[in-house]
């Protein structure tokens, strides 16, 4: 199975891309595809999303979705 995860904004930067495609050979949480996919502790108030919903830590992803994680937006 193969998900596609995109990092957004300053995460980016952090991460030093922003995405990639990950082979999975069961469903993963969206937790899991962090800690697969970075090696660093999620920063507070990270939001994420499957397939351009938003989404709990504990949602499970399947094959052909995409998970993005992004900080929360500020403005003014």
């Amino acid at each position: 199975m193969q998900i596609q995860v995109r990092f957004f904004a300053s995460l980016r930067e952090q991460v030093g891309s922003d995405g990639r495609a990950l082979e999975m050979a069961a469903p993963l949480t969206v937790s899991e595809v962090w800690n697969a996919v970075t090696d660093m502790a999620p920063p507070a108030n990270l939001l994420c999303a499957r397939n351009r919903e938003y989404v709990g830590w504990d949602e499970t992803v399947a094959d052909g979705d995409e998970v993005a994680f992004f900080p929360p937006v500020t403005g003014g």
